[in-house]
């Protein structure tokens, strides 16, 4: 019981460390914010769609980029400025000092989310159908995104901007395959194969069921899919971390 405090504790202060530091950085600001922003005006500007029709793609749009934008900072730039040698030497073990990088970008990703959520409810009318879907949606897919960031930043690099190019290598596409800009239904055979391999895919059909009533794919389908994305993609960043390691220090 005192360990799982200690570590609790530890975790509290990787990731409190990590919000205080790293939010205001101009680029998780750039690509955590204006850029989904201005994406998501760019594909709304004269569709001619309403509120709730639009809610689920700028939520999908939002959460994915603000979740993932934190951790690809994070680790470069700590291995530039030496503060992480500084934080290995710490008691805390190396797992939970990543933890608390996705951490970090699933509190910023969940909380800009929730906060378009309440500003679509009291400025544009636009209610979740249901506030169960709503957060099965957004929990599991701002922390797979966060995990997803932190993946990212497992390339043996000191500087933020070749992660950050990398991130946009991958999410790019992501967006166009996930049924963000165009529903699944309308997409051709081979590229809603495709879309089965991202996570996104599922995050975005399950805020299609919240504001709309209608998902292409089976809700429960959805919501394991995006559990076990999660699971896989914060494997892999915990394992890719630990492997170019070395390379950093």
């Amino acid at each position: 019981m005192n360990k799982l405090l200690l570590r609790s504790r530890q975790l509290a202060a990787v990731t409190w460390k990590n919000v205080r530091v790293y939010y205001t950085e101009p680029p998780v600001l750039i690509f955590g914010l204006f850029f989904p922003f201005f994406l998501f005006l760019a594909f709304a500007f004269g569709r001619g769609s309403g509120p709730a029709e639009l809610m689920p793609a700028f939520l999908g749009i939002t959460l994915f980029f603000t979740g993932s934008s934190v951790g690809p900072f994070i680790t470069p730039w700590e291995t530039r400025t030496r503060t992480l040698e500084r934080l290995l030497t710490s008691p805390a073990p190396f797992s939970l000092l990543i933890l608390g990088d996705v951490l970090a970008g699933f509190i910023f990703g969940l909380a800009l989310s929730l906060l378009i959520v309440t500003g679509g409810f009291f400025f544009l009318g636009v209610q979740p159908g249901s506030i169960l879907t709503l957060l099965l949606a957004l929990l599991p897919g701002s922390f797979c995104f966060a995990a997803l960031g932190s993946l990212f930043s497992a390339l043996p690099t000191d500087k933020p901007a070749n992660v950050m190019m990398l991130s946009n290598i991958v999410r790019l596409p992501l967006i166009f395959l996930s049924g963000v800009f165009m529903p699944l239904a309308d997409l051709p055979g081979g590229l809603r194969f495709l879309a089965l391999f991202s996570p996104l895919t599922y995050t975005v059909d399950l805020l299609d069921l919240t504001y709309s009533n209608t998902s292409y794919l089976n809700p429960s389908m959805a919501l394991l899919m995006s559990c076990l994305f999660t699971l896989t993609i914060l494997a892999g960043a915990l394992t890719w971390h630990k492997r170019s390691l070395l390379t950093r220090l």
